[in-house]
């Protein structure tokens, strides 16, 4: 007969068995959510290597140790909701440049990168762009782990500053945002100098911190 600790292990055992099976459906989906640009790589990454430790650990405790030790393998104290949250890009803040200028018509959030920083890319960016309407975003990360995104429009650029790498989503939802803005104000934009004082600004929603927009002076 099997004793009541046999039977406790065997279930114990079953039951990371189940664990197992159940990390690989979640790493499936994170899968189909990078896939679908749902998150970003940073999340990719951190979560796919998490649950592939969790798998490693269960599996060589199940397989060489006490199963009824795999329970502690997995507690690491951070859910995946928290951690994915955590890891997932916030807006900063953004800048409109209108024409050739070096200088924003507006800003929003917090846009600190230095005007001396952002020319170069913002020049590159619209000689790789050229005629080419609405010829693609770009997005180059910082020294400091934050990203910066070129949007082109027919008459402006949108540079978006963000915590870290943006999802393929939120650069789509920025894209549609900053054709709305020139649609909003297409009449105002045919003027020679535009008065940014009377343009409509979609962006507000989207900035982490929403601040009062003001000029960059």
């Amino acid at each position: 007969m099997f004793s009541t600790n046999d039977n406790a292990s065997r279930d114990s055992a079953r039951q990371g068995e189940e664990f197992i099976a159940l990390v690989h459906q979640k790493m499936g989906r994170l899968v189909q959510e990078f896939a679908n640009g749902e998150i970003n790589r940073t999340q990719f990454h951190r979560l796919y290597d998490r649950y592939q430790r969790q798998i490693a650990a269960v599996t060589q405790l199940l397989t060489e140790s006490d199963p009824a030790l795999w329970r502690s393998a997995v507690a690491d104290g951070e859910d995946t909701q928290h951690l994915k949250k955590r890891l997932s890009a916030k807006a900063i803040g953004m800048a409109v440049y209108w024409g050739e200028d070096d200088r924003p018509l507006q800003t929003f959030g917090t846009f600190d990168i230095p005007p001396a920083q952002v020319r170069p890319m913002l020049e590159g960016y619209r000689r790789a762009v050229g005629d080419v309407f609405r010829a693609g975003m770009r997005r180059t990360e910082l020294d400091d782990g934050r990203w910066l995104c070129f949007v082109p429009g027919r008459r402006t650029t949108l540079v978006a500053l963000f915590s870290l790498e943006p999802s393929d989503n939120q650069l789509t939802t920025l894209d549609r945002l900053h054709q709305d803005f020139e649609e909003a104000n297409h009449h105002a934009l045919e003027q020679p100098v535009p008065n940014p004082d009377v343009l409509a600004y979609p962006y507000y929603a989207f900035v982490q911190q929403r601040g009062r927009a003001h000029d960059q002076s």
